[in-house]
């Protein structure tokens, strides 16, 4: 029997939400500037509002927060309004305005791709689109859960698998 990932659920039996890599270092650096940019920033802050673009999907951690928010403040893309403060709140320089109108372009497509990851979320919640993938996924644990299954059986699954996946591409 083959030892289950438990990447994606913690102790209690919960799901955690994924953590893969969506976004490169530079990716966070430009959607850190265009945060601050708005306003005063903290580092939580600016992990909630990523997080919230996409709807809880995609959530950085605070390694990946932190580290950057020192490296935008080393190369002054960013300065702390109270450097004694607990909570550091950012706010934007001159030089990083520059470098998030270089990376407006690439700002967009981050964002449009976080976005997309929202709206995943919310057509995937839709009562009869969760009940169909629940569906689909009890009856293929079912099927594969039985030893000695014949070739023709596993063929027929995964043909009807590709079959369905081409009729929702071309939906």
């Amino acid at each position: 029997m083959k030892p289950q990932h438990s990447s994606q659920h913690d102790f209690s039996g919960g799901r955690r939400k994924r953590r893969e890599k969506m976004l490169d270092a530079s990716d966070i650096r430009l959607l850190m500037l265009h945060f601050i940019s708005q306003g005063a920033a903290h580092g939580y802050e600016l992990i909630k509002s990523i997080e919230e673009l996409s709807k809880g999907e995609y959530s950085p951690s605070p390694g990946i927060i932190y580290p950057n928010l020192t490296l935008l403040e080393e190369i002054a893309c960013i300065e702390s309004r109270d450097p004694q403060a607990a909570r550091k709140a950012y706010s934007l320089t001159a030089e990083g305005e520059r470098q998030l109108q270089q990376g407006q372009a690439a700002l967009e497509l981050i964002v449009s791709r976080l976005g997309s990851m929202a709206i995943l979320v919310n057509n995937r919640s839709i009562p009869e689109v969760e009940r169909a993938i629940n569906n689909m996924r009890m009856a293929l644990n079912m099927r594969l859960s039985q030893a000695d299954l014949p070739a023709q059986t596993l063929h027929d699954i995964i043909d009807a698998l590709d079959e369905a996946a081409r009729k929702i591409e071309r939906s």
